[in-house]
């Protein structure tokens, strides 16, 4: 695993778990690795590459997910579609 609140720059993750919270990534490639967020501070991607990868939520993120869900199923359906166009940019 990699240590919380790294710099790594062009560094090449395979079959790796990696901690994205608070981390910072340039240039970096990520073969089939297992990336986990859990809600701390958001990390950083500048100048990488992705191929197989799977993203995990876990903790507090995680748990984000569980509560738009349960909106979602409660009737804010626009609400949580127009979370998903802010992310997109979509209009």
């Amino acid at each position: 695993m990699t240590e919380l609140g790294v710099s790594q720059r062009s560094t090449a993750f395979t079959h790796e778990t990696v901690n994205l919270d608070g981390m910072i990534f340039e240039d970096c490639e990520f073969r089939k690795c297992r990336l986990i967020y859990s809600g701390g501070e958001a990390p950083i991607f500048d100048g990488c590459r992705f191929d197989g990868c799977d993203w995990r939520l876990d903790g507090p993120a995680a748990d984000t997910l569980t509560h738009l869900k349960a909106m979602w199923n409660a009737g804010a359906k626009p609400v949580v579609q127009g979370l998903i166009k802010e992310i997109t940019g979509a209009r």
